[in-house]
């Protein structure tokens, strides 16, 4: 890559479906924008879409598309608009002047940009149990929404005891048979009318004071039941069902971040409301990275889009089109 093409006026950091459509939306402004796609800390280039076996809920996708394909699609279109993709991980970022630097990859090459756009996502929060990890997909999933209609009629589990935990469990109930809500303490930390929204509803049986062990059955590669341990007594159970859905909360990607933009309390970008402005002008912040209450692909792409329109009236705006 040559010195000139270290400079840019819009660099992309993420590669799910917000930081694609930033880079979309900014090639077909003519502004040349450079997508990084690496890891990110821990992070997966494509997103969370790419641990999605079957994405039902994404608009002009009938007969639904997995997620890998989807995100394969999303990156197809950003090479066609003319986005440069570098597939390597940024190590650090310096917002404190314009242009602001970005380092990358294992020489830490120095890149310039006169606006960011950060599309980092978050990361689900798992228990940690291998069958968790070898059902995941496949009847193990943190996202009731994107994966509830698949267990239509079905009995579920939910983990949890905040109120991610309860959003998730009411979302079921109105889908599923029934739900079991498993929670490790014997009061829940969720807001009281959430907690009385659930404790009223029929179809959802709240077991306190356990854990899950292990989810049945890796050897069928799919989920047929949880074995539930009571912490107090230390006795197990098998609870026959057929989805698991962890909602313990989410862990923003905003490491590269902290000390340099202003955080929630709980680690996600603040962006000032109806916009994609962050507390430094010329950075954007888009998707998961700033958004705990929808985290939907949907919801993601459109800020990845506010999020390269704005670019484009500040670059307008500073003289810098």
């Amino acid at each position: 890559m040559s010195n000139s093409n270290l400079s840019r006026k819009v660099i992309v950091i993420g590669s799910g479906p917000a930081g694609h459509t930033a880079g979309i939306y900014a090639a077909r402004a003519n502004l040349r924008p450079l997508l990084f796609e690496g890891l990110v800390k821990g992070g997966i280039p494509g997103g969370q879409l790419m641990i999605t076996n079957d994405v039902e809920n994404y608009p002009g996708f009938p007969a639904k598309i997995t997620g890998p394909n989807l995100m394969q699609a999303f990156r197809d279109q950003s090479v066609h608009q003319g986005v440069e993709i570098v597939s390597e991980d940024v190590n650090k970022v310096d917002f404190s002047q314009r242009p602001f630097r970005i380092w990358a990859g294992d020489d830490d090459q120095e890149y310039t940009a006169d606006t960011v756009i950060i599309a980092t996502g978050a990361q689900a929060k798992w228990l940690g149990l291998p069958s968790e990890k070898a059902l995941n997909g496949k009847g193990v999933s943190a996202c009731a929404v994107c994966d509830g209609a698949f267990f239509r009629g079905q009995d579920v589990v939910v983990v949890g005891g905040g109120d991610t935990a309860m959003e998730e469990s009411m979302y079921l109930s109105g889908i599923c048979k029934s739900v079991t809500l498993v929670h490790r303490r014997n009061e829940f930390r969720a807001s009281k009318t959430m907690q009385d929204r659930v404790l009223k509803n029929p179809k959802i049986h709240v077991v306190y004071e356990s854990a899950v062990d292990e989810i049945l059955d890796v050897s069928k590669g799919e989920v047929t039941g949880a074995r539930i341990r009571n912490l107090r007594t230390n006795e197990t159970h098998v609870l026959p069902i057929t989805g698991f859905f962890v909602a313990i909360g989410h862990t923003p990607n905003t490491e590269l971040f902290a000390g340099q933009l202003e955080l929630h309390d709980n680690g996600y970008i603040k962006t000032k409301p109806g916009t994609t402005q962050t507390s430094i002008p010329g950075v954007f912040a888009s998707g998961d990275v700033q958004d705990f209450v929808y985290r939907q692909a949907v919801t993601a792409a459109g800020t990845g889009c506010m999020a390269a329109l704005e670019a484009e009236r500040w670059l307008a705006m500073n003289g810098t089109h």
